[in-house]
């Protein structure tokens, strides 16, 4: 499988000539979602969901569909009746030769006095998991783990210490639209030699093959 990286918190994942794009948000590259096969959300905040690059890539592709939670499914589904599926913490889905388990129900907490949304998580083909904005440790091992890293509800010890209970084979940073390149050096060592895994970077644009 080959993992592209876009801007923030958005990834492109493809395999035997087909492509699933997780969390295509206003960060993201207008073109990010186009192509794509199997579209997924993991909630509604902007950075995750833009509700534009959704519709131009399920325009674009009349057999692409797009699996989320409801609140984004609601703002979609009169647009594209029989495209647009609801899921949640459990639920398990074929689509387009990929196999996708969804953990998680909440997005992590921000500050007490701001209501929690609902957050799900993605782990695709058993192998690949993608926790959205929340620090979910799924009940089956991650290979790739795409680890949130720096984020308004995060601290640095956190990341670490969430990568050492999910225990991934290898973690690449996802959510880092926020993160200066002034830091990136201090995230990219103190993950790397605290975490307990192979950790990664990958610039906007680039893949790597898993």
């Amino acid at each position: 499988m080959k993992l592209t990286k876009n801007t923030h918190a958005c990834v492109r994942l493809e395999k035997d000539g087909r492509s699933l794009v997780i969390d295509p948000g206003a960060f993201t590259e207008q073109d990010a979602a186009l192509g794509a096969d199997v579209l997924l959300v993991t909630h509604e905040h902007p950075d995750h969901f833009d509700e534009g690059h959704l519709r131009a890539a399920l325009d674009a592709n009349p057999a692409a569909e797009l699996w989320t939670l409801r609140s984004v499914a609601e703002q979609l589904t009169a647009a594209f009746p029989g495209r647009v599926r609801t899921v949640g913490h459990g639920d398990t889905f074929s689509a387009a030769g990929f196999e996708v388990q969804v953990h998680g129900e909440l997005h992590a907490v921000i500050h007490p006095d701001i209501p929690r949304v609902t957050n799900v998580g993605y782990l695709v083909d058993g192998s690949v998991f993608h926790p959205g904005d929340a620090l979910t440790v799924p009940d089956h091992p991650v290979e790739t783990l795409l680890l949130p890293v720096m984020a308004p509800w995060n601290k640095i010890s956190e990341v670490i210490d969430y990568v050492r209970e999910v225990k991934p084979r290898r973690a690449y940073d996802v959510h880092d639209a926020l993160l200066t390149d002034l830091a990136r050096p201090i995230y990219d060592r103190q993950i790397g030699a605290l975490g307990g895994t192979d950790h990664g970077r990958l610039a906007p644009g680039a893949s790597a093959e898993l």
